[in-house]
């Protein structure tokens, strides 16, 4: 795979470097080393396709052996078997691993106005999408409040009335019933690009227009504001989504609101996404966006993830319940890391700081020095023991059955943990 390929859904793809984002693909094997909690990763647990880092895999002669066949290709905790397999079992492997019936993404348009999180419930989630309900969610948690961003929601009845406005969901029909665009990827990503554009030049109604304008206008005099893609198709029990959708950074100096609303939108029908959706079998015209729009966190010291069970290293029977958390200096992203860096790998008790284990430090700090102090590694044991047990109320999961949070968090500039986002991990 080469940067400028496009795999499709029944191939297996050798990398040599990580892409930033990656479509849905039947497997991945990796010449670079992968973080756990890189997109890559998380896609590959969501889709349950096997994924390994393989030294020199471009030059391992029995993978070159194999491109361009069918392959069988299984990845365990000891290694990994790759050879080449018959048509039955592909066409038996396929068959099993796409829903059987289309599915159809709840989505309520009869809330028509633009809402402070604050007026926002978990169970509004058909309205605006799941991250928007999960940061009301935690905002309502006891936490303080300077823990997460405040901010407001846009619904998706504003998605739907600028669609319809440009006449947009016919475009989209008649792109896809397109045989071109159905049987060729290269013609269909191209084909979804000159599409997004035509989203990001839309006309913004009038009602929608002073909506987003008297939004922005509450907002304090030359900050930069934060428009987080939230969508009905992401962030659920069973479905994480991660990286699917995009967010944008509207600064002052690009005038109206609506140009970086525009662009959220227009993520929603991203290559990766839409080919995801298809495989799924999920309704495109089901799917709807809605916008998370807060104060921007700008230079931050650190930027992690960390899941309210040990996902990795399965610690659990000898330890009891331990925390994995993942943490990178600045804005150099755990789910998205540079080629050389390498973040913090902690597992962290619930209650007895005596038991936390160091797997790896950084290498963007000196020596044996921690990127999280003992005051914010703390906080963040308080705040995950209070975010799991909140979040399993919420979604109903009885006690004995497997859950898990993902929580993704920042260090400010002035030292202030942050948490930005919350979903269910999908084991």
């Amino acid at each position: 795979m080469s940067p400028e390929d496009r795999p499709g859904p029944r191939d297996i793809v050798i990398c040599q470097v990580l892409p930033n984002e990656m479509p849905r693909v039947a497997g991945v094997i990796s010449a670079a080393m992968q973080t756990p909690l890189s997109h890559v990763n998380l896609r590959a647990i969501q889709d349950d396709v096997p994924n390994a880092y393989i030294h020199r895999a471009a030059e391992n002669e029995t993978i070159r052996s194999l491109i361009g066949k069918y392959v069988y290709y299984r990845v365990a905790d000891d290694g990994f078997e790759i050879r080449e397999a018959t048509v039955e079992e592909v066409n038996s492997h396929f068959a099993g691993s796409r829903p059987a019936k289309p599915q159809l993404p709840k989505r309520d348009l009869s809330v028509t106005e633009i809402r402070p999180l604050a007026e926002i419930e978990f169970g509004h989630s058909s309205s605006f999408g799941v991250k928007v309900a999960n940061l009301a969610a935690l905002r309502r948690m006891g936490l303080p409040n300077e823990l997460t961003p405040d901010g407001f929601a846009i619904p998706f009845h504003f998605y739907d009335t600028f669609m319809n406005h440009n006449g947009f969901y016919e475009e989209a029909r008649a792109m896809r019933d397109s045989p071109a665009f159905q049987g060729d990827t290269e013609v269909r990503e191209a084909a979804l690009q000159r599409f997004r554009e035509r989203l990001e030049s839309g006309q913004v109604p009038a009602a929608m227009a002073r909506a987003l304008s008297q939004l922005q206008n509450s907002s304090p005099h030359g900050a930069s504001l934060r428009c987080r893609s939230s969508t009905n198709n992401e962030d659920l029990p069973g479905f994480s989504g991660a990286g699917l959708y995009d967010s944008f950074t509207h600064k002052p100096s690009e005038g109206h609101l609506s140009k970086s609303i525009k662009q959220v939108y227009a993520s929603l029908w991203n290559f990766r996404a839409y080919e995801e959706r298809e495989f799924f079998r999920v309704d495109h015209f089901a799917t709807a966006m809605g916008v998370v729009v807060h104060a921007n966190y700008a230079d931050e010291l650190a930027n992690g993830v960390a899941v309210t069970e040990d996902i990795l290293y399965r610690t659990g029977e000898q330890k009891g319940r331990m925390y994995y958390l993942n943490t990178q200096v600045g804005d150099d992203l755990v789910t998205n890391p540079d080629a050389e860096s390498i973040p913090e790998e902690l597992l962290i008790s619930p209650r007895f700081p005596r038991d936390d284990v160091v797997i790896r430090r950084s290498n963007r700090v000196d020596g044996e020095k921690s990127i999280l102090d003992p005051v914010q590694l703390n906080k963040i044991r308080r705040h995950l023991k209070t975010i799991h047990r909140e979040f399993r109320s919420l979604y109903g999961i009885e006690a004995e059955a497997r859950f898990a949070i993902e929580v993704e968090f920042k260090v400010t500039e002035d030292g202030r943990l942050a948490i930005k986002q919350a979903r269910p991990w999908v084991f």
